[in-house]
């Protein structure tokens, strides 16, 4: 009998507590890799709180996606104390919502289970304390395969409060899963922690929504191809602080690469850190691999540089790039040297190389017939042979890449307005506007209203210079043509509305006097007129004196 009644105590202590179900050492031992997890918004404000295990001794650990989404940083602290930031999103997946990542520690791990756990097999939640973790037994209710090999598991039990994130354990004390909340019933449910662990951030995960979200960080990519992708990526993403970690990720990562020093001097330059920029890429000639590539880069830093007036010079520019030669005798190169050339006013040399590099076919590039036409404009030499020269640069264009034959039209248009081809010239003018996609400023329409006028399209040119003054409308001279234009066309009162506008705007511009007095000569107010011319010949207007003397009599 009494033997009886402790057996049906043991049974209702098992049943009423489950806690307290004998738990095997390695269990237990699990709660040194649990840690708890804070995210925190870019204003310094906490955003969430979960949970997560290591899952490597070098800082590795996933948890719950959730938590991080808006987040600007993230904090672990392990089971003694320790606290650690969140450095690198090593992958995520919004679906199953968990994530994979680095902390900037040394950290204790959990041993991942090989085999995963079946219907009705004895399973342990281990959660998060620093002395004493709450140890809860369950069984596994039902398993749910994805992707073929992966468990999904669902428990028959109601989980503590805030153990969301911690991870189940079968009885060799290998983590299964990470415990997730369910929406929709009491069970709970537990992704398999080998497929966290499988996810990867690549070249394009700079892109990914998700990753968008979070301000830490993702981790580079050990692939060198899908890291080229990550570090292009990344600096085209506006986001500043994700490129800098990005280079400098690369540049640890491949050592013997140029693209992470050049683009840390890239950096350094915009920043005008000029002598970091010089020892950035003397480290590069140093260290990397393809040392032709090296100076090659630092010539061209120098050069898109020295163009503008900043801080190297165009000598210094030529010379790394000759170095590159020598090491390598490279069209691209070549090319470099070719364009330094021409920033240097020295347009005969210039246009030497650019036929020279023509002759290869590999490199031969419609680019390179609008550089030689370039030159030759600088050169005087005929119209003909430039317009030759950017007809074969537009012909030689690839249709699918259209787009990159823009400035090939504004050059050619210019240079058809100079042959007197004025039609011609604003059917350019206005194929480069297309391919631009309308992006465009108020310089563009006033060229083309230019040609417009000298072409006799003279509604054309009035829509042009009024879109000219809705881009630019404190510019005088768009005013001053606008009026112009108007007096050709015989509306010699809007002539003179818009020759008051261009005065009120620049009192001093002595262009506005002179249409305000044709306009106004034009209308029978000659005393008016007279007047507007005077006060243009006194604010040195070359053309004020002629038209006085031959309206003034």
């Amino acid at each position: 009998m009494k033997l009886k009644f402790i057996l049906i105590l043991q049974l209702f202590i098992f049943t009423a507590c489950p806690t307290l179900m004998a738990q095997p050492a390695a269990v237990k031992n699990v709660a040194k890799s649990v840690f708890s997890l804070t995210t925190f918004s870019a204003d310094g404000s906490l955003l969430a709180n979960s949970h997560g295990v290591f899952v490597g001794a070098d800082g590795e650990a996933v948890s719950d996606l959730k938590p991080f989404i808006g987040a600007a940083k993230a904090v672990v602290v392990d089971a003694q104390g320790n606290k650690m930031n969140v450095t690198r999103i090593l992958g995520l997946n919004e679906l199953y919502d968990v994530i994979r990542f680095r902390v900037d520690g040394k950290t204790t791990p959990a041993n991942i289970a090989n085999v995963a756990s079946t219907y009705q097999q004895d399973a342990w939640l281990v959660t998060y304390a620093m002395k004493s973790p709450q140890i809860v037994a369950t069984k596994v209710k039902s398993v749910e395969k994805f992707m073929d090999k992966y468990s999904y598991y669902i428990f028959g039990m109601n989980a503590p409060d805030n153990s969301t994130g911690c991870p189940f354990v079968n009885m060799y004390g290998q983590v299964i899963g990470l415990l997730q909340m369910s929406n929709t019933s009491f069970d709970t449910h537990a992704v398999d922690v080998s497929f966290i662990r499988t996810l990867t951030a690549s070249g394009f995960s700079v892109n990914d929504a998700n990753f968008k979200k979070i301000g830490i960080p993702a981790a580079m990519p050990a692939d060198e191809s899908q890291a080229r992708i990550m570090l292009i990526m990344s600096g085209q993403s506006g986001d500043s602080l994700k490129h800098v970690a990005a280079v400098n990720d690369f540049i640890q990562a491949f050592p013997l690469l140029n693209d992470g020093y050049n683009a840390r001097a890239i950096l350094e330059a915009n920043a005008q850190q000029w002598n970091n920029a010089e020892e950035t890429m003397k480290t590069a000639i140093k260290k990397a691999t393809l040392k032709d590539e090296a100076h090659y880069n630092f010539a061209k830093l120098q050069y898109d540089n020295a163009i503008y007036g900043r801080h190297w010079t165009l000598d210094g520019a030529y010379e790394e790039v000759s170095e590159a030669y020598k090491l390598n005798p490279a069209p691209l190169y070549r090319h470099l040297q070719a364009q330094i050339h021409y920033a240097k006013n020295d347009y005969q040399q210039a246009l030497e190389i650019l036929q020279q590099l023509s002759q290869d076919k590999q490199f031969s590039t419609p680019e390179l017939l609008y550089e030689q036409a370039l030159c030759k404009q600088k050169l005087n030499s005929p119209t003909a042979d430039v317009i030759a020269l950017l007809d074969s640069a537009i012909n030689t264009t690839d249709t699918l890449r259209l787009n990159e034959a823009a400035p090939y039209f504004l050059s050619r248009a210019q240079a058809l307005e100079e042959e007197g081809k004025y039609r011609d010239a604003v059917f350019d003018y206005t194929r480069y506007e297309y391919l631009m996609r309308g992006q465009v400023n108020s310089q563009f329409y006033f060229l083309r209203e230019q040609a417009e006028m000298k072409g006799k399209l003279y509604q054309q040119a009035i829509a042009d210079i009024a879109r000219a003054i809705i881009l630019s409308p404190q510019e005088p001279t768009y005013y001053a043509e606008m009026a112009n234009v108007q007096l050709r066309v015989n509306k010699p009162e809007d002539a003179i509305k818009t020759a008051k506008r261009c005065i009120e705007i620049a009192p001093e511009y002595s262009e506005g006097y002179l249409i305000l007095g044709l306009a106004q000569l034009q209308t029978k107010q000659k005393q008016e007129g007279l007047a507007n011319l005077q006060k243009a010949k006194e604010l040195g207007n070359e053309q004020a004196q002629s038209l006085i003397d031959k309206y003034g009599k």
